[in-house]
């Protein structure tokens, strides 16, 4: 048999840009971290989050990837190591949790503020302190922005977080001036913000769809860029990237072929309906062209590949397009697998350099000097 492993020469360099670190005892590993209050409550209550009531027909979790001892897949840090991180040549992973980006779609937004702080805790200790080439989001409670922007401030000092994680679902749409001390908080730091799906439906969040929520996990998975459109649409009208030029927003799991009609269609009405927009000072489109970045993974795959490059190229790709493999969920994208029709100097782009400028990781991560890019003027 061939094998089929590249020469280290050939072997682009990667950032994967979604790996999701799970729990192996979400309440032995919380509770530590939590007041005597809390921890009472999760004695009494366990820690549960809102979930959209989907099931996958063929499971989340990879079951090649569970731990040697049997446990949940991505709960090991050693393992993931071993079985992602060397077996795939990966520089860095960026973790984005499992399971916790309910917390701000709950109604009590305290216990939500709580288990946000109790997981960059349990993060930085467990994970980001186990290796360097882990670099950590933090994940905050946006339905608390004001809370959420004080947990930013906590943790953003440590510099081996590198980004701002909020869950997709939500009550409102992300351009809203609610939002707005999260941006603040971030821009301080220079701290992109990402959204990842899995809270559509759920809790205090909105349906799936405008017209209610699908009947099936295939549909709900079909349509998960409804609300990333959503929340681009509402970031640039709004002025979200006016107010808070250094802002970088990350669409992280949600596809990318989208936005292409997205843009021209803003674009289009922006012409004529500009008046409703005074403070927007360029093309729609230009904004998502600046300030908008998405991950490969789950990415589209059409019978002409040639066709997803028009695509890629229609959305300024490889500008703002970053790999991500969903590390070790079922729909996992082998780097050594996926997009490999792409041109070489768009595949160093998209595999690790795209990363490395926004992150701030470009350094190797035993060099000890990664560090994060000053804001933008």
């Amino acid at each position: 048999m061939p094998d089929d492993t590249p020469s280290v020469s050939a072997r682009p360099s990667i950032i994967d840009t979604d790996v999701h670190n799970a729990f192996a005892d979400v309440r032995a590993e919380l509770k530590p971290y939590l007041s005597r209050a809390w921890q009472a409550y999760a004695d009494h209550h366990g820690i549960v989050m809102p979930g959209t009531g989907y099931n996958s027909s063929v499971g989340v979790q990879r079951q090649d990837a569970r731990t040697p001892s049997g446990g949940m897949a991505g709960s090991d840090p050693d393992f993931m190591i071993a079985d992602h991180l060397d077996r795939f040549g990966i520089d860095f992973a960026i973790l984005t949790g499992s399971h916790v980006l309910g917390i701000s779609v709950h109604t009590d937004p305290d216990w939500g503020n709580a288990l946000a702080t109790a997981y960059n805790r349990n993060l930085a200790d467990r994970w980001l302190s186990r290796s360097p080439r882990f670099r950590g989001s933090i994940v905050v409670n946006h339905s608390d922005p004001e809370a959420a922007a004080r947990e930013i401030r906590r943790c953003a000092p440590d510099k081996r977080f590198v980004q701002v994680l909020m869950a997709s679902g939500s009550s409102r749409l992300f351009g809203q001036r609610f939002f707005h001390p999260i941006f603040e908080a971030a821009c301080e730091f220079n701290l992109p913000v990402a959204v990842h799906p899995g809270t559509e439906g759920a809790g205090t969040a909105g349906p799936p769809t405008p017209a209610g929520p699908p009947t099936r996990y295939f549909e709900w998975h079909n349509i998960v860029p409804l609300n990333f459109m959503g929340h681009v649409n509402s970031l640039v009208c709004e002025g979200a990237f006016e107010k808070f030029p250094p802002l970088k927003f990350v669409a992280v799991e949600g596809g990318l072929a989208w936005l292409p009609q997205l843009m021209w269609r803003m674009d289009k009405n922006y012409k004529a309906l500009r008046s409703e927009v005074p403070w927007l000072r360029q093309l729609p489109s230009q904004y998502i062209r600046d300030h908008v970045f998405v991950t490969t993974q789950p990415v589209e795959e059409p019978e002409q590949p040639q066709h997803f490059l028009q695509i890629l190229e229609m959305i300024n790709a490889p500008g703002n397009v970053m790999y991500s493999s969903d590390y070790p969920h079922w729909d996992f994208d082998n780097p050594r697998m996926t997009l490999q029709f792409l041109p070489k100097e768009w595949k160093q782009r998209i595999f690790h350099d795209n990363a490395a400028t926004l992150y701030g990781l470009t350094e190797p991560a035993d060099s000890g000097s990664a560090s994060r890019p000053s804001p933008s003027p």
